[in-house]
């Protein structure tokens, strides 16, 4: 067994009067050591091994209670996947049978990062880990369905031969399913529901960020980029009816509110996350550091971008922008607004500043109406030539597209019209997301 060393815990909780470190031995026997305040963290130096499992507990005037395990919002390995509970929602009730635990685990040493493979101007391949290869007959069955499936040979070799230039994951990052899914007999396939932002999927990632990192490392090789789908717009805390998991049990001003004290739902899940607040936009920085230095991804594509930037309205200098740019581990990734969102003001496209590429759905509109036979040429030609009447001089940052996982169905396209497709995105200087 590994010596147990030192190891410093923080974790902020402003309005808090009492945080605990809770600490879980393999019968999980719970032992708490309380925190010390040290401005709006708590903290405490304790000896743990690697592979120790821990999460805090809070308390303090409501909505704080005690009884609810709540998972580090810093967390990267998780000992296992998130299950809705009505229990999670219910005050006074003990959630630790429920909760996944965070792991101890030690950080890769610091590596050369190599630059972006992906470039504007090839095809993105957009890409639900657990569907792409569940049933996939060359991929081990006991692989499929995850990260490390994507590195097999059958499956990069099919990547190869329709000309992918970077994979679009959607999320892979541990979420939840809604409450009222479970009553309907349906899961969330997606994962655009995520409760804390670094800690992997266990059912998608069993080999965590390991598994990751040999994976994206695999379809460099290949020439293949990898780009990752981040959901920082909202939290699977939902609204006040909500689970409580992470967040809402230590730090519930992350969440943006109306003056009133009600939830901006911006994001149509229930709570919307503040990037007015200091420490949205750290934790968002650090989650991308997290992945660029520990897994060398390519790049980022973030679910309902308007939010990052709004104060409350969209504000196309709010500083995550500036703080992306000038951070050194993230200033030459590429980065894809999806630009829109569900609250006031919320289609910003052509609106985020020129170093961020952006989805463009008026591409995927004019060009389905063309193939339909209602659309016009002089349309079509707009959008094959960069829409030059939403980004003027910026052709590269329109990121075409004709179907992704949240359109309409897309009509079903000849072999010779994919290709054709293809070489759009290629000859335009345009990237494109499909499946």
């Amino acid at each position: 067994m590994t010596d147990p060393e030192m190891r410093a815990f923080r974790v902020r909780s402003p309005k808090a009067v009492a945080v605990w470190l809770c600490l879980f031995d393999n019968d999980d026997r719970e032992t708490r050591i309380p925190l010390v305040r040290d401005g709006d963290d708590w903290t405490a130096t304790v000896a743990a091994v690697e592979g120790t499992r821990y999460a805090y507990r809070a308390d303090g005037p409501p909505p704080f209670d005690p009884s609810k395990l709540l998972v580090d919002p810093y967390a990267t390995h998780l000992d296992r996947p998130f299950a809705y509970d009505p229990r999670l929602g219910e005050r006074g009730i003990e959630t630790a049978p429920f909760v996944p635990k965070a792991v101890i685990a030690r950080p890769f040493s610091s590596w050369d990062r190599a630059p972006p493979l992906f470039f504007p101007g090839g095809l993105i391949y957009e890409i639900n880990v657990r569907g792409y290869t569940l049933l996939h007959p060359d991929v081990p069955e006991a692989l499929r369905g995850t990260i490390g499936a994507l590195a097999h040979p059958a499956v990069v070799a099919h990547l190869q031969k329709i000309g992918v230039d970077a994979v679009e994951l959607m999320p892979i990052v541990a979420s939840i399913d809604e409450r009222h899914l479970a009553p309907l007999g349906l899961r969330n396939a997606w994962g655009y529901n995520p409760v804390v932002p670094m800690a992997l999927d266990p059912r998608l990632c069993p080999g965590g960020v390991a598994e990751l990192r040999a994976t994206v490392a695999s379809l460099r090789e290949a020439g293949i980029g990898t780009i990752l789908d981040l959901v920082f717009n909202h939290s699977g805390e939902s609204d006040l009816n909500g689970p409580t998991l992470s967040f809402r049990g230590l730090d519930d001003a992350v969440y943006a509110r109306t003056p009133d004290g009600k939830l901006i739902n911006d994001a149509g899940t229930g709570n919307t996350f503040d990037f007015g607040n200091p420490a949205v936009r750290a934790l968002t920085l650090a989650t991308l550091r997290h992945f660029v230095d520990q897994a060398g991804v390519d790049g980022f594509r973030f679910d309902l971008a308007p939010i990052l930037a709004r104060a409350p309205g969209f504000d196309p200098h709010a500083p995550i922008f500036a703080e992306i740019g000038a951070d050194p581990l993230l200033a030459d990734r590429i980065v894809i607004a999806e630009p829109w969102d569900v609250g006031p003001g919320g289609y910003q496209l052509g609106n985020f500043p020129a170093t961020w590429l952006e989805w463009n759905d008026r591409f995927r509109d004019d060009v389905r109406r063309f193939w339909r036979g209602d659309g016009k040429t002089g349309d079509l030609a707009t959008r094959i030539s960069g829409s030059t009447d939403i980004f003027a001089d910026q052709r590269t940052r329109s990121v075409n597209f004709v179907a992704a996982h949240d359109a309409s169905r897309s009509p079903m396209l000849s072999p010779m019209r994919a290709a054709t497709t293809r070489r759009m995105a290629k000859t335009t200087g345009m990237a494109m997301p499909m499946r």
